[in-house]
């Protein structure tokens, strides 16, 4: 298979590109550098499969050549967190929206498969169960810069599905919840790699809001398996799946166990999210996928629990 990442230098498209190099694919990776790193993908330059641009999703001209040579598109470029959805928002809007037109318009002219990359975030404040791919969301109004990112990604899932209605170009899309593991930055509000740094550097904790907001932690070699998985299945194309963990925990006990499995002195402290993200800031109390569908689909599992993913974010972060 010849893959195209886009987003190929952030911390998932560094892993699927791993992951599908280790099966002897082709892999074209495309990254402006935003927000993702070429530290990412360094192991992986001297692979005889593996291409890296250093270029925008947005420039049609190097985008179509990448799009023509690829059998598969993995749309993983995007603007990422809600930390720099909330204070980038025009860059939020155009990079998101606009590159995944670009995408899908190039794609649609040769009808190449295109799995996007979506969020848990287009739920907004939705139902307090396990959230299915069907349901109902409530996203607040668009005044409100928090929820950028969801109505932009919100945006891309419903652009992508009426190129499957209307063209049917086959297009896969996937909703992904909290994705850990190696190499994830903490910089964009990421909590699991924040909370690490905290912890081995001795400094507080800091939790955003009271703590009992829970969500569910996915290992990135799970997820990216998964993405792979669903690109292979048939059945999968002009659908929408949920991947991710299931098992939920609480960011206050999130913060106590890695305080625990870091054998830091670190306190915790709480910072109301006015402060983080400005007035006015909601967030979801809990957010936990059902994970049915994707498992019918692709026979879906996880492998590594939440243990086992702060170690070796820990691990990686302790490297010199």
């Amino acid at each position: 298979m010849k893959a195209l990442i886009t987003g190929g230098a952030g911390f998932v498209g560094s892993h699927l590109a791993e992951t599908l190099l280790g099966e002897g694919h082709q892999v074209h990776a495309v990254d402006d550098l935003s927000t993702g790193s070429i530290e990412n993908i360094d192991p992986l330059k001297d692979h005889p499969s593996f291409h890296y641009h250093v270029g925008s999703v947005m420039d049609v001209p190097l985008m179509a050549e990448l799009v023509d040579r690829a059998d598969v598109v993995f749309h993983m470029a995007a603007v990422v967190g809600v930390k720099l959805a909330v204070e980038k928002p025009v860059e939020t809007m155009e990079t998101n929206i606009n590159g995944t037109g670009v995408v899908l318009d190039l794609a649609g002219k040769k009808n190449k498969k295109v799995l996007v990359a979506s969020t848990s975030e287009v739920y907004g404040d939705g139902p307090n169960g396990f959230l299915r791919e069907d349901e109902q969301v409530h996203l607040y109004p668009t005044t409100k810069s928090r929820w950028n990112y969801a109505w932009s990604k919100a945006i891309d899932e419903s652009l992508a599905m009426a190129h499957w209605h209307q063209r049917r170009l086959p297009v896969v899309i996937v909703r992904l919840f909290n994705t850990v593991g190696p190499r994830q930055t903490g910089r964009y509000g990421m909590v699991i790699p924040r909370f690490v740094q905290q912890a081995l550097a001795g400094e507080p904790l800091t939790i955003y809001g009271d703590g009992t907001q829970s969500r569910c932690f996915a290992y990135v070699g799970d997820v990216v398996r998964g993405l792979v998985d669903l690109v292979n299945c048939p059945d999968a194309v002009g659908n929408i799946f949920n991947i991710g963990n299931d098992h939920e925990v609480t960011i206050n006990d999130l913060a106590d166990r890695i305080v625990q499995m870091t054998e830091s002195t670190s306190s915790l402290t709480y910072v109301p999210y006015d402060q983080v993200y400005g007035e006015g800031f909601v967030d979801m109390q809990r957010r936990a996928p059902d994970l049915a569908k994707i498992r019918r689909a692709i026979g879906y599992r996880t492998t590594k629990d939440l243990d086992d993913v702060i170690r070796l974010v820990v691990d990686h972060a302790r490297r010199p």
